[in-house]
């Protein structure tokens, strides 16, 4: 064998023993599955992925008490120059001993590829109480290959098998104030042009948070903090408040669009917004739930804050039959040794594949038209029948038909959708008043 054509195929082997075993960018969750609707299809761009620390000084701490500056880490997938090998994510959650569980993720994201030309959308990504960002790779990567840098915080939640008073009062302070400390200064990032940060562009910003970090881009869009959050984790939200003097603080420059996935009205009894409570939020909003999601709630719970987010343009998927555990990965082969374990990313009804790719789907049309201003995403997601089930396409091809739904005047399936797959959800639309 020449030596040249060996050396390139030792470089070659070294390559793939340097990736984990037998894990592959093909199984990356960001990859939908076949039967995904149309704008759950990865975007033109590579993704590349990076790490980076923010530090806010000074700040309470509603666990400890005292004051100490905050650090917290974020990935940031963003669009990439080239294709790239991809990674595998390293991580762990709280398992049912109250330890954490190791896992890995595959990714479609290269780390620290360089960035593609142009500017871009910034999107805040907030994950629940005790997850962490590599459990919504599915969604950051899907979202930077189409053209948005995304920032996932890892906010260093207490364990959750602590049920204390003491322990809930961290998330409940910090996520609001987390977010938008990270929000302002990525924006300050993008405006100075620092690393994977240039390519963003600050004035044009979405927030997009599951379960806790629903509540925190809900307030963080405008919800008014609940007095009675005053003396909780050692003052923490004291001077943000409902009628506090850093009231005004809680706010975010340049927002376009907000999308909150299963959020909190309350969290564990505890009251978060006074008056007006959403009904505040004068910002695009997308909620997404489950139907029988016991831990937030639906009807009381949040097809609530749907209807009474009365300011704002806002939409309400509802996944019939879902329960919680909407938004995260499918469990890795780590956390399916119990049921507690596995229970954080499984849904008892609906596949997550599919649950992932029809969000994907539906957080592109929202984005691109409420972010990017694309008018023609908005037949995606205005004047669909309500219930995905009515929908009719007299003219489709018999059969296991792939196409998607072109959508009105020529059908009324959603758009997007394949005939035999638009079922089992809702979509709800009320224009602010």
């Amino acid at each position: 064998m020449p030596r040249r054509r060996y050396r390139v195929l030792m470089a070659c082997l070294a390559l793939a023993m340097s990736l984990p075993a037998a894990v592959s960018a093909q199984e990356a969750p960001a990859r939908p599955a076949i039967d995904a609707p149309e704008l759950a299809a990865l975007g033109p761009y590579p993704v590349g992925v990076a790490d980076t620390e923010f530090v806010q000084p000074g700040q309470i701490d509603p666990l400890q008490g005292g004051v100490a500056d905050r650090h917290l880490t974020a990935k940031i997938w963003y669009p990439a120059a080239k294709p790239g090998p991809g990674t595998i994510y390293r991580s762990a959650m709280t398992g049912e001993s109250g330890k954490d569980v190791a896992f890995t993720v595959p990714g479609i994201a290269t780390p620290d590829a360089p960035g593609a030309r142009g500017r871009f959308p910034l999107v805040i990504l907030a994950h629940g109480y005790g997850n962490v960002p590599e459990a919504l790779s599915w969604l950051g990567e899907n979202l930077a290959s189409k053209g948005y840098v995304v920032v996932a915080p890892a906010f260093r939640d207490p364990p959750i098998t602590i049920r204390t008073a003491a322990a809930t009062a961290g998330p409940i302070a910090r996520r609001p104030l987390d977010i938008v400390f990270l929000t302002a200064e990525a924006q300050r990032r993008a405006r100075a042009g620092q690393g994977p940060f240039a390519a963003a562009d600050p004035g044009h910003t979405a927030l997009i948070g599951y379960s806790m970090g629903g509540y925190g881009v809900l307030t963080a869009a405008g919800a008014p903090l609940d007095p009675g959050l005053a003396d909780m984790g050692h003052g923490a939200l004291a001077p943000y408040v409902a009628g506090g003097p850093r009231q005004g603080d809680i706010s975010i420059a340049d927002l376009k669009a907000v999308v909150a996935i299963a959020p909190p009205s309350d969290v564990r009894g505890i009251k978060t917004w006074a008056n007006p409570s959403v009904g505040a939020i004068r910002t695009p909003t997308f909620f997404i739930v489950g139907s029988q999601d016991h831990v937030v709630g639906y009807d009381p719970g949040v097809r609530t804050l749907f209807e009474a987010e009365v300011a704002a343009p806002r939409y309400l998927l509802t996944f019939r039959e879902a329960s919680h555990s909407i938004a995260l990965i499918g469990a890795p082969p780590e956390m399916r040794s119990s049921f507690w374990d596995e229970d954080w990313f499984e849904d008892p009804v609906w596949r997550k594949d599919r649950l992932l790719a029809v969000q994907a789907h539906f957080i592109t049309a929202f984005l691109d038209r409420y972010v990017k201003q694309d008018a023609t995403k908005a037949a995606y997601i205005d004047g669909l029948v309500p219930h995905s089930d009515d929908g009719k396409w007299a003219d489709a091809p018999a059969g296991r038909y792939a196409g998607f739904s072109s959508g009105a005047p020529a059908a009324t399936v959603w758009k997007g959708f394949q005939p035999s797959r638009a079922s089992g959800m809702s979509l709800d639309y009320k224009p602010a008043r």
